[in-house]
């Protein structure tokens, strides 16, 4: 099939683990496997097959080494102690004649970026040798028991970690191993290589933080780090050349499976909204596009029975009418649909209980429309297949079928903009179509090289500008580093100040592609990190308790530096609040017009009623920092589900902030800014009207809003303006304060016409000395202020000024191209000419670029869930009031 046959990357010694298996003793045969892959839960059955492919039985039945050694794992760990004994083996190893067991702190200090296979493995194996560890990842990693993480209190049963598949708290750590695999394979695996990590006295974990936003080299350095080791793991994903390829009801596959697996959507507790439909059709040959597919069939009855529930108990309450108009025609359409679905589901259900058998779901699926893979070439040619033809195997026998030869043409949209079919073309050019209201591409990503995007000039990148340029490193008598281009290397071309950076995993060419070979990856580099450093060979044992405190200030300066935590929560207007957070890293980063990322911890939330209150991450601008004090002010809009359970934080409750995000607003000197906010976007305009006047600008400030009861910190926004037009379309009139500011009743374009007409005031700045213009709401009022620019506007306006949109695209991770839930297309006005970009990467957009029809059709992709969530976490708050603080 055209893929080497070199068996297990990491060099495990399968024979002779066989051999100790066979004769019973399981504890050596863990011994043997441990002492290559001491990460073994992290491997195994259902994870990689390299050395079932090349064993030598392969023309018979290959043998299923995976299996088995998960198998020796799980019988240790099914003894009493038995976490205890693999987590002695994980530091402690007789047959490991180089290190039989973990060195002291060494008083160098490492950055692991990433927490997925690589970053975790290559965690492990430094401390292991004596570093001090921090390890970063950008994704919300839940905290664990006290008990579970003290060495001091062993654990006598592994079951105390373990927790059912679908009822499993989502810890968020190990990256592609949490969001990107399904649940085939046993995730409390992950929750076993977490505390086995977090016991580690060398090693703190911090989740949350955005390499790059949060923490740049030089802040690392700062802080008393040494050497910095990027494992960020697979980034872009690829976008396929098909006709509205990003119409709604089409998503990328990791959008799909970062939403499913890290929000708990596919929980009956969860209120995270992740909107399916059937028929589905996942565009792919890999083994991401396999998941996706039996994640989608096993997550849609999930959906609907949900929804059901919840409907039924409201209907029951509030009666059918009263739930009713809380959805337009489209969405009542899907719901009536979906509860159907639910409905036929219970019968069957109870029809095989009263028959005795199994309940024949598959086939109401399939009646559905099921989900099908489709694949541009043959199944014999895809990599699933060529790489684990297990997985494939196993797909078909839970329903997934299969189209070969197909390459995707254009997305038929139905009256409502949403994907009703795919075109496809044969391998002979002829059409066919397929019926997909669900449509997840897996076409593939790139190596995840943000940190070059954002930095330019960090990191040399190879000729195709995919990966990071592999380099060796040299250390001279004097410890003078020196780096040359290598192949196979495992260092960056960063070199300053006699420091470095390595890179591993899907960052690595060598070792991209699956799970083993990014922990191989880290294997293999982790003692050319140490090879860094030779002046550790003979450190003084007489200064060890000077080098463990060091440590220990390290830790605890990162820990006020990094941890985010609640000081207050105000309620500026009925709908509006404010978060106040104690981030002091977050807050020194801040520039105009980036944003974070805000979430409350699921193992903090609390449970009402069956409902879990974990919120789905927030983008929130920062509109206020006090670097000094360390503090953030964040403003939240209430609408939905998430944003709501913002009034229930409690001081000194931890939460994540991750960021800044986003591109800072480009600031110009001396120019004439007109600034224009609709609601909560005014929340934006307050920092980056102080950094205009900051720079000599004349800042027009035009603040819109539906109500007048809707203002809110009407001081600061006097602050740093020279001119505010207060507009409002209906409540209280906002009483102007300055005798240049006014009052308009209408919409926020109705005002600018009136004020450039001179009809507001006689004209405090002529409209056409404006030279840049920033509109920030929501996505019609931007792209009213677009069109407007070309009609009413228009003889009115300096025909050369820029327009520039704050693009509220969806988002979910927001750390820059991984996800791409944030694409939004943009038209070239002047050429017709489609390109897609990142609003995460870069929010700031021109208004006359963005298609505004286009996001607005993607930010009601999950518009029937959330209104149905709203109204059940209205019955959940309206039955325990208290639960909201203000």
């Amino acid at each position: 099939l055209g893929v080497t046959l070199s068996g297990c990357p990491l060099d495990e010694k399968i024979s002779e683990m066989h051999v100790m298996r066979r004769d019973g003793d399981s504890l050596a045969a863990l011994a043997l496997v441990t002492l290559d892959n001491p990460m073994c839960p992290g491997t195994g059955h259902r994870i990689c097959n390299d050395c079932m492919k090349a064993c030598v039985f392969q023309k018979q039945e290959p043998v299923n080494i995976p299996q088995i050694e998960t198998r020796v794992l799980t019988e240790i760990l099914e003894l009493p102690w038995g976490m205890e004994i693999y987590g002695f083996l994980t530091r402690f190893n007789p047959l490991n004649v180089k290190r039989p067991h973990s060195l002291p702190y060494n008083g160098k200090n490492v950055m692991v970026v990433g927490l997925g296979p690589a970053g975790y493995t290559l965690a492990h194996h430094l401390a292991s040798e004596g570093f001090g560890v921090v390890a970063v990842d950008g994704l919300k990693i839940e905290p664990l028991p006290a008990e579970w993480t003290d060495p001091a209190r062993p654990i006598r049963d592994f079951s105390v970690l373990q927790s059912k598949l679908d009822e499993r708290i989502l810890l968020g750590f190990g990256g592609v191993s949490e969001y990107g695999i399904t649940v085939r394979w046993d995730k409390n695996f992950l929750t076993l290589l977490y505390a086995t990590l977090a016991r580690n006295p060398l090693l703190k974990i911090y989740g949350g933080i955005r390499f790059g936003g949060t923490l740049t080299l030089d802040d690392a350095f700062a802080l008393g780090i040494d050497h910095v080791a990027i494992a960020t793991g697979a980034g872009r994903p690829t976008i396929i050349d098909m006709k509205n390829n990003l119409a709604r009801g089409i998503r990328k596959a990791s959008d799909f499976l970062m939403g499913l697996q890290l929000t708990g959507a596919f929980k009956k507790s969860s209120i995270a909204n992740l909107q399916i439909e059937l028929p589905a059709v996942v565009i792919g040959g890999g083994l991401t596009a396999i998941d996706t597919a039996t994640e989608l069939l096993a997550y849609y009855p999930v959906q609907v029975e949900r929804a059901l529930a919840h409907y039924e108990t409201l209907v029951a309450e509030r009666g059918a009418e009263a739930v009713r108009k809380a959805f337009d025609e489209e969405e009542w359409k899907l719901l009536e649909r979906q509860l159907g679905h639910a409905r036929e589901l219970h019968e069957e259900r109870a029809k095989a209980k009263a028959e005795g058998r199994e309940p024949k779901l598959q086939a109401l699926l399939d009646r559905w429309g099921g989900v099908t893979l489709v694949y541009r070439k043959s199944l014999a040619d895809s990599p699933a297949y060529r790489l684990n033809h297990e997985e494939v195997e196993k797909s078909l026998e839970e329903g997934i079928r299969y189209a070969e030869n197909l390459s995707p043409v254009e997305a038929v949209l139905d009256a409502y903009g949403a994907v009703s079919a795919l075109k496809f073309q044969r391998k002979d050019g002829s059409l066919v179509d397929m019926p997909a209201r669900t449509v997840c591409v897996a076409a593939g990503t790139s190596p995840n090289i943000t940190y070059e995007k954002e930095y330019e000039g960090s990191f040399a990148l190879d000729d195709k500008k995919q990966y990071f340029l592999a380099h060796k490193a040299e250390v001279d008598a004097q410890g003078k580093v020196t780096l040359t281009v290598a192949r196979g290397g495992f260092f960056t071309s960063y070199l300053k100040d006699n420091r470095t950076v390595s890179f591993y995993g899907d960052n690595h060419p060598t070792y991209a592609g699956s799970v083993v070979k990014a922990m191989a990856s880290a294997k293999h580099g982790y003692s050319h990190v140490r090879a860094l450093y030779p002046e550790l060979d003979g450190l003084d044992a007489s200064t060890q308790g000077a080098r463990d405190a060091s440590l220990r200030t390290v830790f605890a300066r990162l820990d006020q530096e990094l941890l985010a935590k609640v000081v207050e929560v105000n309620r500026l207007t009925p709908t509006i609040v404010e978060v106040v957070v104690h981030a002091p890293m977050a807050a020194k980063k801040f520039l105009p017009g980036q944003f974070y990322r805000l979430q409350n911890f699921e193992t903090l939330a609390p449970e009402f009623d069956g409902t879990r209150l974990a919120m789905e991450g927030l983008a929130l601008t920062g509109a206020w920092t006090d670097p000094e004090r360390g503090l953030m002010g964040t403003i939240v809009l209430e609408m939905g589900g998430s944003s709501r359970l913002c009034a229930a934080l409690k001081p000194g409750e931890p939460v994540v902030l991750m960021g800044p995000t986003g591109a800072p607003t480009h600031i110009a000197p001396k120019e004439t800014v007109l600034l224009c906010g609709g609601g909560l976007g005014n929340a934006v305009l307050f920092s980056i009207a102080r950094a205009f006047k900051a720079l000599n600008a004349k800042v027009v400030y035009f603040a819109g809003y539906k109500k007048g009861e809707d203002l809110y910190k009407q001081d600061e926004i006097e602050k740093h303006t020279d001119q505010v037009i207060w507009a409002t379309d209906m409540g209280i009139e906002v009483v102007p304060r300055r005798p240049q500011d006014r009052h308009f009743r209408g919409n926020i374009v109705q005002a600018m016409v009136a004020y450039a007409k001179g009809e507001l005031t006689p004209e405090y700045t002529r409209f056409r000395e404006v030279n840049r213009i920033i509109a920030i709401g929501s996505d019609r009022m931007m792209a009213a202020v677009k069109d407007a620019r070309h009609g009413v506007l228009a003889p009115l306006l300096n025909p050369k000024h820029l327009a520039i949109g704050s693009i509220n695209s969806p988002m979910q991770c927001m750390m820059k191209e991984v996800c791409a839930q944030c694409l939004q297309r943009h038209v070239d006005p002047a050429t017709g000419k489609e390109h897609i970009v990142f609003s995460c990467f870069n929010q700031d957009q021109e208004l006359d670029q963005v298609d505004f029809a286009h996001l607005a059709a993607r930010l009601r992709s999950n518009s029937m869930q959330e209104k149905l969530t709203a109204l059940w976490l209205d019955r959940v708050l309206g039955q325990h009031p208290d639960l909201l603080l203000v």
